[in-house]
């Protein structure tokens, strides 16, 4: 359940930002140089809720030809600090924290497509999830995290 806060009509640059790239390859796009390399296609940008594609390539796979996944974790590591940097703060956050469960292999070539969602936000602290299924819709892992606030602004 989306809190109240995201639903307050104001100016988001942020959230304007992936609302206007939705659609895209981030590869090109993402502020995060992580979300850079891992290239996914931006299918939504919601308040408190981003959704992203990508494509398993070689690079992101173990010698079994899966998803490792160290990579998977960034794939939702990245996504969850994106979606907090979409609800255009005035500073940075970090995650404190990252548990993730791995529960379905995902192949070289599969798409698999992650969804964040921001479950409660305090002044200091955030607590965010994600999801990351395949093309038939199974959990291919699950995260959360925490971010707290840094003292570095934004600068917008």
């Amino acid at each position: 359940m989306k809190s109240e806060r995201f639903s307050e009509a104001k100016t988001n640059p942020a959230l304007e930002f992936f609302q206007a790239n939705v659609g895209q390859r981030m590869g090109q796009r993402s502020p995060s140089p992580s979300g850079r390399w891992l290239d996914g296609t931006l299918l939504a940008a919601e308040p408190g809720s981003l959704t992203v594609q990508f494509t398993v390539r070689e690079e992101m796979c173990n010698p079994a030809r899966i998803l490792q996944g160290g990579i998977a974790a960034t794939m939702l590591d990245d996504l969850m600090g994106m979606t907090v940097f979409s609800l255009g703060l005035d500073v940075f956050f970090t995650s404190v924290n990252l548990n993730v469960d791995f529960l379905y292999a995902a192949p070289l070539g599969a798409t698999v497509t992650a969804k964040s969602e921001i479950i409660r936000q305090g002044k200091k602290i955030i607590h965010a999830e994600c999801r990351l299924t395949d093309e038939a819709g199974r959990l291919v892992a699950k995260a959360t995290s925490n971010l707290v606030a840094t003292s570095q602004s934004v600068g917008r």
